[in-house]
């Protein structure tokens, strides 16, 4: 067997599923929004087929819901007191991931973070929000990812339908300047350049709220 990684080859369904995933989860589609089959089919230019699966996917995720006889639409944002719930999770799962690879980060892992919060420090400079969510989710995703293991990404990725709110409402009310939001991720990124696992790890955890 080859020593060389594989590359992975994103099913249609998987690829909708994370274009609708993020768009949710950023706010840019809203709560309560109506989704329809035929409109996603011209959207993305595919069948009804892989259309349908990342409609399930989603609603067993939490982030829509079905109407017998009425479609689908994007699912009331979970209440604080699930959100509160759920956070303690999202943080061992994250700490969880970063701890099982610490040791083997390498300058591609600092390369591939820097991208991303530059994306983020230039949506913080214009004030827009959803490119700061989006960029937030894809740093953070990157974390869990970088494990290699799909059931704990798969897991990650529920729990984000239940602390959605926290990437539609918090930059708003938390932050007088949104470029402080970057700021802290660059100061994470730092701390893991550090080499101290533990400290790395107490940074993560107190980065996710």
């Amino acid at each position: 067997m080859s020593s060389q990684t594989v590359p992975l080859v994103f099913s249609l369904r998987e690829q909708i599923v994370d274009r609708l995933r993020n768009d949710v989860l950023c706010g840019r589609i809203s709560e309560g929004e109506n989704l329809t089959e035929i409109g996603l089919v011209q959207r993305f230019g595919v069948s009804r087929t892989p259309i349908r699966e990342a409609l399930q996917q989603l609603t067993h995720e939490g982030l829509l819901e079905s109407r017998p006889n009425a479609g689908v639409k994007v699912a009331p944002v979970p209440t604080d007191a699930v959100r509160q719930l759920v956070v303690p999770i999202r943080r061992s799962i994250e700490t969880f991931a970063l701890r099982s690879y610490f040791r083997t980060l390498r300058a591609e892992d600092f390369r591939k973070w820097k991208t991303i919060l530059e994306q983020m420090k230039s949506a913080c400079r214009e004030r827009d929000y959803i490119q700061i969510a989006e960029s937030d989710i894809a740093f953070h995703r990157s974390i869990v990812s970088r494990a290699g293991v799909k059931d704990i990404e798969s897991m990650w990725m529920s729990m984000l339908a239940r602390v959605r709110s926290h990437f539609q409402a918090s930059y708003r009310l938390n932050y007088t300047n949104l470029v402080e939001v970057y700021r802290e991720h660059d100061r994470l990124i730092e701390v893991f350049k550090s080499g101290d696992l533990e400290a790395s790890v107490k940074a993560l955890e107190e980065n996710i709220e």
